[in-house]
């Protein structure tokens, strides 16, 4: 159907008007920018300085764009050029749409000059004290102008995250199970250790059973956590059930529960290795291996990555 210049489509029994003027017009966006110069300036010459041209372009330029648009949008006089009607309602919305774009350009410029941007990230607390903290002092000191936003996320959180687009990527401890389009990549492996304060220190004389540890006290991180997940399945592979008597909110919290005697816990060796030199808490060796795991990078490959998220992603992998 066609009608007074109109276009009707048929769209699954609804109709979607065009006008054929519209759908013929296709006007280089570059007619828009030296119409926007003539105009801001009301001089070709000083226009023509601003393109970096010559005021014959600017001029044919003029003509080609008022040609698609089928009106005069300037008139020159001896005192220079002015605006018709049409020239300043057209000028009030290509002001407007020139700006936006130039000021974007000069936006991503500063952000490829790393000068400005923002980094959102979600991370487990395993992977923040492990990994994040030392590398994220790295990065500011770099490019300290560049925003960095942290988001403390259960591991199953942080994954979630990522996948929603909430943040740019996330890093966490295994276990950690992705699916497409999220990319895990390993970045460090840890190896946790059983700890236990001076009243436990006999436990730190001979290698122990898992079984004859499970009637002391333990500290553990929540049952909503992964690192609990964890040994749970421990526990259940030796046929033991995994019951802690004091549950940490976060993992920076277990180490002093540890060391005030309210019982023994399993801790990465890293976040150990000061106290275990002090004699403020000991190791307790197991007989059996408590199993390795891993801090990943965890990213959503539907959402590419701005320049200052990867270069802080480039930054982490090199713990690689």
């Amino acid at each position: 159907m066609q009608s007074y210049g109109l276009i009707m489509y048929n769209c699954y029994e609804s109709y979607v008007v065009v006008d054929r003027k519209r759908l013929e017009m296709n006007i280089n966006y570059e007619y828009y920018r030296v119409f926007y110069y003539a105009a801001k300036y009301q001089n070709l010459t000083r226009a023509a300085e601003a393109l970096c041209s010559n005021q014959p372009n600017v001029s044919r330029t003029i003509k080609l764009l008022e040609h698609e648009l089928g009106c005069r949008l300037l008139v020159r006089s001896n005192r220079g050029i002015h605006l018709t009607p049409e020239g300043k309602m057209l000028y009030a919305h290509v002001a407007v749409a020139v700006e936006h774009l130039q000021a974007a350009e000069d936006e991503i410029e500063h952000i490829k000059g790393m000068e400005g941007g923002s980094v959102t990230i979600g991370a487990s607390e395993t992977a923040l004290h492990m990994l994040l903290l030392p590398v994220l002092s790295q990065f500011k000191k770099s490019y300290p102008r560049i925003r960095i936003r942290i988001s403390s996320h259960l591991t199953l959180q942080a994954i979630q995250a990522v996948r929603n687009g909430l943040v740019d990527f996330a890093v966490v401890a295994t276990p950690a199970q992705v699916e497409k389009p999220l990319h895990q990549t390993p970045i460090i492996s840890l190896r946790d250790i059983l700890i236990g304060g001076p009243a436990y220190a006999f436990l730190a004389q001979k290698p122990v059973l898992l079984s004859e540890i499970a009637r002391y006290p333990l500290v553990c991180l929540g049952e909503n956590t992964m690192t609990y997940e964890f040994y749970n399945n421990l526990y259940r592979q030796h046929q033991l059930e995994l019951k802690p008597e004091l549950e940490a909110a976060t993992i920076d919290q277990i180490l002093p529960m540890i060391r005030s005697d309210l019982g023994i816990g399993f801790l990465p060796e890293i976040l150990a290795e000061e106290a275990l030199a002090k004699k403020e808490v000991f190791r307790i060796p197991l007989v059996e291996e408590i199993p390795e795991r891993q801090i990943c990078f965890i990213e959503n490959e539907a959402y590419p990555l701005s320049l200052t998220a990867q270069a802080l992603k480039d930054l982490i992998l090199k713990s690689l």
